[in-house]
């Protein structure tokens, strides 16, 4: 049978970019529909904005530092607006280089809704296309909360084009993006109080990190609640008022709802072109990226396996080499490193503490925790906290973890050494490079005592 296109990918994020522009350049014929922008959630309401906004938030602690080295910092003033509107100006550039990208590969891009109708058609707008392989790529979207006045409460879609910034505002959640917000908004000068229902925030992520990460984040005056819910919301003259589920009342200005992310897997026609989907609604693939129909295929968010932009791009360069190499490629999802732009941020690649006692019999922990050099002159307490997870039995190092000051930049270093297999015997070996935090990873020479291992936190 003659198709219309080689592949149609439904969804032009950062994995539907990636997997059509590699397969194009393979010798594909490549069509993509995306309804809303180019980019996907990275680009538009994810990462690039959100690091954008950790880098504004950011300025504040530097104005603060600039006198203990000789700096005389004028008056001080964010301006919400100005960056607002320089970000949008970013976001645009950024949509254009992925109209470019795909243009110039020659991959045909639609800018509707494109819904599944079988194993081999799509309907766009009021057209059929065919095409041999179909690719699901639409990520996910916020969770939306239930309860009275949940409807009142924002997500991570609408924080990046509020009109104004708010003085006060409540953020419920304890993932990655609650915890974020806390500290960009925070670094703005707003009022923050960040709420999770569980006993401790970052649930999966080592246990000492978790916890020094709260201890700073209450440093810096914002106020952490934890074993507390939302119980409701209502908009009163002024603002918004919560109650919450130890009865306390607040005022503020925006609820910002962080409470996870669903799959974009409703309403694109996979139920009835017979795609199966696992309990959490994400649809279900093999190893190789292939749906239980085997001419449909999905990557990213959708698949609900580590929800990433890097990984979501690994595994459409894997599914193109797959469809269209001629190299059978499993995306590979062991090692995959990963940082929380917090203030201060973590870095983190391997196994947490709590996951290597559970699979080893032996297991040494290196910790250090420090103040970094640069606060000696300004006297900010801010905690720098770096682990080593090590095999007691072979020296392989199991886990990295590092909170402080670019800890994404150092950790992405030491991901590559977990990768290649590096064992303790190796970093010990490594020249560390001084004064840093990282040389600090390579000059850690005693385990802390064996201790018991708490239960991980919920």
């Amino acid at each position: 049978m003659a198709y219309d296109y080689d592949l149609f990918t439904v969804g032009a994020g950062s994995g539907g970019v990636r997997a059509s522009r590699v397969s194009a350049q393979l010798g594909a014929k490549v069509a993509v529909a995306e309804e809303a922008l180019l980019g996907g959630t990275c680009v538009n309401v994810g990462c690039i904005p959100k690091k954008l906004m950790v880098l504004a938030a950011h300025y504040r602690d530097d104005f603060e530092d600039a006198h203990a080295y000789g700096w005389t910092v004028g008056e001080r003033r964010f301006d919400w607006r100005t960056f607002i509107a320089n970000k949008d100006a970013e976001i645009a550039r950024l949509n254009g280089v992925y109209q470019r990208i795909l243009e110039q590969n020659g991959v045909k891009i639609f800018s509707e809704r494109a819904t599944v109708l079988d194993a081999n058609t799509v309907r766009v707008g009021d057209r059929e296309i065919t095409a041999r392989h179909i690719l699901i790529a639409t990520g996910s979207r916020p969770r939306v909360g239930a309860g009275p006045g949940a409807e009142l409460a924002i997500t991570s879609n609408e924080i990046f084009h509020l009109p104004e910034q708010p003085k006060r505002v409540l953020i419920i959640g304890g993932g990655y993006i609650a915890v974020e917000f806390a500290g960009i908004l925070h670094g703005m000068g707003t009022a923050v109080t960040q709420i999770y229902r569980g006993h401790l925030f970052l649930r999966g992520f080592d246990d000492d990190l978790r916890e020094v990460l709260a201890d700073e984040m209450r440093t810096r005056e914002i106020d952490l609640r934890f074993g507390i819910d939302l119980k409701s919301i209502e908009r009163v003259p002024g603002g918004l008022r919560v109650v919450l589920s130890d009865g306390m009342t607040l005022e503020v200005d925006q609820v910002l709802s962080a409470i996870g992310r669903v799959p974009n897997a409703d309403g694109i026609g996979l139920e009835a072109a017979g795609v199966e989907r696992n309990a959490k609604g994400a649809v279900a693939v093999d190893e190789y990226s292939r749906s239980s129909v085997p001419s449909i295929h999905a990557i990213g968010d959708v698949t609900d396996r580590i929800n990433l932009t890097p990984v979501a791009i690994h595994e459409g360069m894997a599914l193109a080499a797959t469809l269209f190499g001629g190299r059978p490629t499993k995306p590979d999802h062991r090692g995959v490193p990963s940082a929380v732009f917090s203030h201060p941020p973590i870095g983190t690649v391997g196994w947490t503490e709590a996951e290597a006692r559970a699979r080893c019999k032996n297991v040494g922990i290196y910790r250090s925790r420090f103040r970094a050099l640069k606060h000696t002159l300004t006297g900010r307490e801010e905690t720098v906290l770096t682990k080593l997870v090590v095999d007691g039995a072979t020296g392989l190092v199991l886990g990295c973890h590092l909170l402080g000051a670019d800890a994404g930049e150092i950790i992405q270093g030491f991901a590559v050494a977990l990768k290649c297999g590096a064992t303790k015997a190796q970093f010990d070996a490594t020249v560390g490079i001084h004064p840093t935090t990282a040389e600090e990873l390579v000059t850690m020479r005693e385990p802390v005592p064996e201790e018991p291992l708490a239960e991980a936190a919920p």
